[in-house]
């Protein structure tokens, strides 16, 4: 008798999921909008001025002037993909930062979250963490398998970000990329569907204003409430 092939667990009962479209989102900290530069970047740049090391690991940037970063942003958000988003802070009424979802694979239920250029003032905040729950929220309801993290291997800060949002480490890919002249090894984390809804009770713990005191501090933190979900560590992190 000849030995049962394995071929992978069968899907069944799931369909391509849509291409973000014309997507707002809105929060208790944050709204999310198309990103359009005669609406945003001027604000974005205000934003952003001073502070070039938010480009570091970026494939564009620093810019030297808001007219250059206009047209960065109109030429970028002609593209359905990356697809990006404006971030408004909506207790302060200010534009804060902006983000996309990229290398959308309707057919295979993968997207990926990336581009994230959040001012000083939206990071480490509540609407900062906030803003990545409504993306990752929108993805696995709308039907998407699988969420992407990926990040040059040697920013530490991003690295520690995606676990702290409850993504799990899947390895580096070596020479992945040249960027900017330099090269860039690629970490790789993700979120699966079965995944989601653990990692959404979390986020509902963490953002509920009963996890706050007065002053504004955390009392349960999320890398604490994502632990028990992510199913491997980092090692870059442990050194």
């Amino acid at each position: 008798m000849a030995d049962e092939k394995n071929l992978g667990r069968e899907v069944t009962g799931w369909t391509a999921p849509p291409r973000p479209d014309g997507l707002t989102m809105n929060g208790r900290f944050v709204s999310l909008e198309p990103l359009d530069a005669a609406r945003h970047a001027a604000d974005l740049f205000r934003a952003f001025d001073g502070h070039d090391e938010l480009w570091d690991y970026m494939p564009v940037g620093p810019f030297a002037s808001s007219s250059s970063f206009h047209r960065w942003m109109r030429d970028a958000t002609a593209q359905n993909d990356p697809y990006f988003f404006a971030i408004r802070d909506v207790q302060r009424g200010k534009w804060v930062g902006f983000c996309s979802l990229l290398r959308i694979s309707p057919e295979a239920g993968s997207i990926e979250v990336g581009f994230i250029t959040f001012s000083p003032e939206l990071q480490r905040t509540p609407a900062a963490t906030e803003t990545m729950f409504l993306l990752m929220q929108w993805a696995f309801e709308a039907g998407y398998r699988r969420y992407e993290w990926k990040c040059n291997a040697l920013n530490l800060a991003s690295r520690r970000a995606a676990q702290r949002l409850g993504f799990s480490y899947e390895g580096v890919f070596r020479q992945h990329m040249v960027v900017k002249g330099r090269n860039r090894d690629t970490a790789w984390f993700a979120v699966i569907d079965s995944e989601w809804p653990a990692l959404k009770e979390a986020f509902g713990v963490w953002l509920n204003p009963a996890n706050f005191d007065r002053d504004g501090r955390q009392k349960e933190r999320l890398a604490d409430l994502t632990a028990l979900v992510r199913v491997a560590s980092d090692p870059a992190l442990r050194r």
